[in-house]
């Protein structure tokens, strides 16, 4: 988006925009954007400089736009930086979404760290917008996070966060604020539930040990094995509740046996066709999942692309059947694969949305040279928050 130079929230190469949210843009899914810009750096798609230069422009937007204690809203009108109401009652404050930001201008932050005068003082104003959220204000007094807070409608949506979901990377995040932390508790008796968090699940002999939001029997939609592992690394990571690598790599695998198997028989579905994950949908918007009420014939690339590290033989071959076959000409454009399609409904639209493009290019990245990995794990306190959780990783002997 010109003004803000954050991700819009949609790109529909068509134009047809039915909710009028062409310059819509999106917290979160600007946040994985800021991670795929230091990608476009690497891979020299674009120069340091111009990486520099559009990270000031998405800094100078964030330090004025609506933020409420420290945080941000899901979506902002582009033009202007103020809120553009999520739903009816989520007009302030999304806490989730600013941990995705976060979580980027953190991989930003430690990246420009040590370079020249104008990218130090870039590093210093990210880590400024990260000591300002208040994320000990979003415990609302009580042992737990909650999602939302809005100036006029105060904790209307009364969302507090339980795991196991796309959230985890909002209490690591809360856990190492050097300015706004909150305690370990919070961690154990919120997201974790003093350990109610733990279930078993099993399907096609991959074993699941979290309870998922929800309780879909084969571990819900595929982001939650890739939002919050975009920086926070995975590899090695454990805690009394769960071992975190083979917790993500049993999803995928799951979600990838699942389509395999096709119990629908939905057209299309195979070995190198897979991944369901929350995208677009034929009717809409959908948290589509391995299960029988969840899949509904449509495969979201996202699912597969992101999955990269967790399945590298199963994500390649997707990757090679939807680029070498005639689906090519049905799902690819400029800005790489569109958000989903459906073999079964023969519907193709030319459509983009920020929280699924951006992840595939982060996880991409990750499974080629760990780059956000290094760049999130480094940072100090980060350490010292996985420290004080009870978490063990590589990253905390380095």
């Amino acid at each position: 988006e010109p003004v803000s130079g954050l991700a819009r929230e949609r790109f529909h190469v068509d134009n047809n925009y039915p909710q009028n949210d062409k310059s819509t843009v999106t917290s979160g899914g600007a946040g994985f954007g800021v991670m795929a810009l230091l990608v476009g750096i690497e891979r020299g798609f674009i120069t340091r400089d111009q990486g520099r230069e559009r990270l000031e422009k998405i800094v100078g937007f964030l330090e004025k736009a609506d933020k409420f204690h420290g945080a941000w809203p899901h979506w902002w009108y582009g033009e202007t930086g103020k809120v553009r109401p999520f739903s009816p009652n989520d007009n302030g404050a999304d806490l989730v979404e600013t941990s995705f930001m976060v979580q980027g201008l953190l991989c930003a932050r430690q990246y420009f760290a040590e370079g020249n005068e104008a990218e130090k003082l870039l590093a210093a104003r990210m880590d400024a917008l990260w000591k300002a959220v208040e994320f000990d204000w979003f415990r609302n007094g009580r042992n737990v996070l909650y999602w939302h807070w809005s100036p006029d409608l105060g904790w209307k949506m009364n969302f507090a966060v339980h795991g196991y979901n796309e959230c985890l990377i909002m209490y690591v995040l809360a856990a190492s604020s050097p300015t706004h932390g909150v305690p370990a508790e919070v961690y154990h008796r919120g997201w974790a539930e003093n350990g109610k968090i733990k279930d078993t699940s099993s399907y096609g002999g991959y074993k699941l040990g979290m309870r998922y939001q929800g309780n879909p029997p084969h571990g819900g939609p595929l982001f939650w094995a890739h939002y919050s592992y975009l920086g926070l690394d995975p590899r090695g990571l454990k805690d009394k509740y769960g071992n975190y690598e083979e917790e993500t790599r049993n999803q995928a695998l799951i979600n990838y046996q699942w389509c395999v198997d096709n119990p629908k028989r939905y057209k299309g579905y195979g070995k190198d066709n897979w991944g369901l994950t929350a995208s677009y949908s034929v009717d809409g918007y959908a948290a589509h999942a391995p299960d029988s009420a969840s899949d509904l014939g449509v495969i979201t690339p996202t699912a597969a692309l992101s999955s990269f590290p967790y399945t590298p033989e199963q994500s390649m071959a997707a990757m090679k059947h939807w680029y070498n076959s005639e689906l090519k000409n049905k799902i690819w454009g400029q800005y790489g694969f569109y958000d989903a399609f459906s073999e079964t409904a023969n519907w193709f639209p030319p459509h983009y949305l920020a929280i699924d493009q951006g992840p595939a290019v982060v996880m991409m990245e990750n499974y080629r040279t760990g780059l956000l990995w290094k760049l999130f794990m480094s940072s100090p306190e980060i350490k010292e928050g996985l420290k004080k959780l009870g978490f063990e990783s590589p990253w905390l002997a380095k």
